[in-house]
């Protein structure tokens, strides 16, 4: 009988305690599984949806949250800042391209973009069918949008005020699907997008035209040239001319204007860092169990061998060698720990996929159905712990007098 059937058959012997040590090893697994896989999935979101990207100027408040609402679309925006002031940082030298946005209503829970043909530059999006929004209430979707609202090119809808909420909706004016997106892989795929005018159409108060003591109109030009001074927007989307600005143009921003400059990059790698306090903390309890798994391997082996150490002599005197008997053991162990290590990362997978089912938001929408990488190293600590949890076992087997043995029985 070969190696790997004699360790088969002696773990299996005791099925239980197989179980348990099973088990212990693939919850430890599990859990190193989702932590890898949910970390890689909100690294790349992050990194991909603030690609480009140098700054964010908004309104004052916290710039976590700027970032959050103004590239993620995951949080409310801090507030709006003046069209006329966001038109004076997008001309200034340090400044390549400004993409204005505009925020504050959504379709059944999809954030709606006001923005312009900049955006299309910024993240080189490419029309799978239909056209990129132009006129008034037309609207480019994403492609996840197209697919989980069942929405197609010519098709209508109205738009609702707030972020989340599909309720206080703007009956009096209907967007048109003009065209799809192609799939980006990033927060674009999530959203409708449409020029700012459209935004500001739905927000307008409508009263009636203002009138002099005499009864006349005010001046059309007037009127439209004090309408734009009021106008506002959510944010500005703004890409760099220079390396000189980095270190310049948010100070600027911040010291010099009623506005807020945020880094994507810096608010970034603080968000990833305060997620990372948890992932750690549960990294190093899944780390525990795994070492708790393979004490409890080492034990059940070092018993296993005492009990079976009669066996192991007449299988020495049978003509097995010293290296058949040390192979034997460590097949053991290596059993045990990879079938815990394969079942826990299915579970981890499985696992993921049921928490992605809750999700609320789309743009951070997390799957299991994705395989990394990553992955092999928790194979390798499978194998690290079955040999780390066999060794010494495996040795006593080796170095053990046969004579002695079967002078006792």
């Amino acid at each position: 009988m070969s190696p790997l059937k004699i360790s088969w058959k002696s773990i299996w012997s005791k099925p239980l305690s197989a179980s348990l040590n099973i088990m212990l090893i693939a919850f430890g697994t599990g859990i190193l599984t989702i932590l890898l896989l949910a970390s890689t999935q909100i690294e790349e979101k992050l990194n991909n949806n603030s690609k480009d990207i140098d700054l964010v100027v908004g309104a004052k408040g916290s710039p976590l949250q700027l970032i959050l609402s103004s590239i993620y679309y995951i949080d409310f925006p801090t507030g709006n800042i003046p069209l006329t002031e966001a038109n004076k940082l997008a001309k200034n030298p340090f400044v390549k391209r400004a993409t204005p946005l505009a925020l504050g209503d959504n379709f059944d829970g999809v954030r709606i973009v006001g923005t312009d043909s900049n955006f299309i530059s910024l993240y080189g999006l490419k029309i799978q069918s239909g056209k990129f929004w132009k006129a008034d209430l037309e609207a480019t979707i994403g492609s996840a949008v197209a697919n989980e609202k069942n929405l197609k090119v010519g098709d209508t809808f109205f738009g609702a005020h707030g972020l989340t909420e599909n309720k206080d909706q703007h009956k009096d004016h209907e967007y048109k699907v003009v065209g799809i997106l192609t799939p980006q892989g990033n927060v674009t795929d999530n959203l409708i997008l449409t020029n700012i005018g459209s935004v500001w159409k739905m927000h307008e108060e409508h009263e009636e035209p203002l009138e002099h003591e005499e009864g006349e109109v005010h001046d059309h030009e007037k009127e439209e040239a004090e309408a734009m001074e009021s106008r506002e927007i959510t944010s500005l989307l703004i890409q760099y001319r220079s390396y000189m600005a980095v270190a310049i143009f948010p100070q600027m921003v911040n010291q010099t204007t009623n506005m807020q400059a945020a880094s994507p990059a810096q608010e970034s790698t603080r968000l990833f860092s305060l997620i990372g306090v948890g992932v750690d903390t549960l990294q190093w309890f899944a780390v525990l169990i795994m070492l708790i798994a393979a004490i409890s391997v080492f034990v059940n082996l070092y018993n296993s061998l005492k009990e079976r150490s009669y066996d192991l002599a007449i299988m020495r005197t049978l003509g097995a060698s010293r290296t058949k008997l040390f192979v034997i053991v460590i097949l053991e162990g290596l059993l045990l720990t990879i079938a815990g290590t394969i079942i826990g990362i299915a579970l981890g997978h499985l696992g993921l996929e049921m928490i992605a089912n809750y999700q609320d938001s789309t743009q951070a929408k997390l799957t299991g159905s994705i395989f990394i990488t990553s992955e092999l190293y928790l194979l390798l600590a499978g194998l690290g712990i079955g040999i780390f949890a066999a060794i010494i076992p495996a040795l006593q087997a080796y170095k053990s007098n046969i004579s002695k043995i079967l002078a006792k029985n």
